[in-house]
């Protein structure tokens, strides 16, 4: 015996897939998937028994968390450093944001975006050695490592990052493109 088919619906929004992939994974249209969702069509056993089947076998599988996305090495800078330091490191490593720390404590984050605004507003000379407090924008939020990956995705929407951590300690970083694994 099947489960009704008003599950469909539920356990494809759980599983945070689309009907055009819950279609391509079983080999029904997306036509169909829309109308049997919405009580237009009753299928038959055997289509329902293959959604029912996908669905499962979908939420058998282990979903990614924040550990598996993460880019464990975290390039960071102190609260006492200069800004010269942090553009220095944002160019040899390619990072458009570098976290703040004071010791083990996450203060603030420097971006990109946060520095053009400063270099619009201040002097060259005064940038150039002008220490990082002054001008960092507020700190990423800290995620535990099994946070589901896609939970991540609306902090990610209103931070620039969100750092990983683990028994207290940061061990990794997530930024726009990190999230772009949940869809590999």
């Amino acid at each position: 015996m099947l489960p009704r088919l008003e599950y469909i619906k539920q356990a494809r929004l759980r599983l945070g897939i689309t009907q055009r992939k819950l279609a391509s994974l079983t080999g029904i249209s997306t036509s169909m998937i829309n109308q049997i969702e919405s009580s237009r069509c009753k299928p038959s056993y055997d289509t329902a028994r293959k959604i029912f089947e996908v669905l499962d076998s979908l939420e058998e599988q282990p979903s990614l968390c924040a550990y598996d996305i993460c880019s464990k090495n975290v390039i960071s800078i102190s609260i006492s450093d200069s800004l010269d330091k942090a553009i220095e490191l944002m160019h040899k490593y390619a990072v458009s944001q570098i976290p703040v720390f004071d010791e083990l404590k996450s203060v603030g984050l420097i971006s990109e975006e946060g520095l053009v605004k400063y270099m619009v507003e201040k002097e060259e000379s005064e940038l150039k050695n002008m220490k990082i407090e002054y001008i960092m924008d507020l700190p990423p939020p800290i995620i535990h490592t099994k946070t589901p990956a896609k939970a991540i995705v609306p902090l990610i929407r209103f931070s620039k990052c969100v750092l990983v951590s683990e028994k207290g300690n940061i061990i990794g970083i997530i930024t726009v493109s990190d999230t772009l694994k949940i869809v590999e």
